[in-house]
């Protein structure tokens, strides 16, 4: 392990958090000062340490001996020809592969970004390519603000985006939602550090209420998230609402129960009052008759909530996506039953979209295509 690698990194921190770690080493730094140090390393992406007004000399030296700022190494960048997604593969310090996506929205200019929580994933779903990876270890919090300043600086130089500075449009990272490789709440206490550091007006910028963090249904960390209060978005990967079936499709089904994940989210809309959003992998044969209708009705009918739905991107072609017939019939019924639908586009197809896929392709070198280049 390196130098480096030992230190505190300034990604992981707020302007706080830069105080107390200063005064344990009896140093005063004042809030001020953290505010401005932060807003150039994170905010700015500034990996220098001059600052247009500079904290007190001794402030200064100490947070470059003792903080890392460093960035994550981009070992591969591929972008969606069709949709304008692009993926970014990252190699850790210890050589762990993870990735992010950057995703165009609606507004011309505006890009949210998936961010990884951890390398590979515990959970083992039955249609999820990182699942079929298993758990290497979790990613610290200035991993995943790291990864996303990389993605949000290199707008600056994308020449695909040209087109909206000359129409005055100027590109930039307006969301984040964590739900890349692994489970978001199996990384509790690091995914809330860097949504905190994300959300900080000298970290990421991005309102809280922009910031979405995914789980597949952990129970305990539910509820505390609802107790701790947080305003960042919740969706809860539900995909089945039959007992029996979303076992085999969660495996994490098997250890709480429909009954303990729906009283887990009614303390949560009780928390913030708001529709609970479920993601709904949909699957050709598998997960849109009527049984699941009469299952949402029965299991969740007393709660307010909208299904997200994503078609599936199982490289292995043992799932495969709803037809459009299956698809629209599904939503027909869903919405005479009253509950609201959103179709999630699931994009990049064609360059390895499915979290875990890109990892896999450089873990197994069954492909040459690098484009560290730059972005096509």
């Amino acid at each position: 392990m390196n130098d480096d690698a030992a230190r505190p990194h300034l990604f992981g921190m707020t302007p706080e958090d830069l105080c107390a770690a200063l005064a344990t080493r009896r140093i005063d730094c004042s809030i001020t000062e953290a505010r401005r140090l932060l807003g150039h390393v994170i905010s700015e992406g500034r990996t220098d340490l001059v600052l247009r007004r500079p904290p007190r000399r001794a402030v200064l030296q100490a947070v470059d001996a003792l903080f890392d700022r460093e960035r994550l190494e981009v070992l591969d960048r591929v972008k969606d020809g069709h949709d304008g997604f692009v993926k970014y593969l990252f190699r850790h310090r210890d050589g762990a592969l993870t990735e992010a996506v950057r995703i165009p929205l609606e507004k011309p200019g505006r890009f949210t970004v998936c961010l990884s929580s951890q390398v590979g994933c515990a959970m083992r779903c039955a249609f999820c390519a990182t699942g079929r990876l298993g758990l290497t270890r979790s990613l610290e919090a200035w991993e995943m603000v790291a990864a996303l300043a990389t993605v949000r600086d290199e707008l600056a130089t994308d020449p695909s985006l040209d087109a909206l500075r000359e129409s005055g449009v100027t590109p930039r990272v307006s969301g984040a939602v964590f739900q890349g490789q692994g489970e978001p709440f199996h990384n509790y206490d690091a995914v809330i550090q860097a949504a905190r550091v994300l959300s900080n007006p000298c970290g990421g910028r991005i309102t809280q209420e922009a910031i979405t963090i995914s789980t597949v249904g952990l129970v305990p960390q539910i509820e505390r998230y609802a107790r701790e209060g947080h305003v960042f978005r919740l969706i809860v990967s539900l995909t089945s609402a039959v007992e029996e079936k979303r076992k085999t499709l969660l495996p994490v089904a098997g250890r709480f129960s429909m009954r303990e994940l729906v009283r887990v989210l009614r303390e949560h809309q009780a928390t913030l009052g708001k529709r609970i959003t479920l993601a709904w992998v949909l699957m050709r044969g598998v997960n849109h008759g009527e049984d699941e209708l009469e299952a949402l009705s029965r299991e969740l009918g007393e709660l307010s909530i909208r299904l997200n739905l994503i078609d599936v991107n199982d490289a292995t072609g043992t799932y495969e996506m709803a037809t459009d017939e299956e698809r629209i019939a599904f939503v027909g019924r869903l919405h005479a039953a009253g509950i609201a639908t959103q179709r999630r586009y699931s994009g990049g197809k064609s360059e390895h979209a499915a979290c875990g896929m890109l990892a896999a392709k450089h873990r197994s070198g069954s492909e040459a295509t690098n484009l560290e280049g730059g972005l096509a």
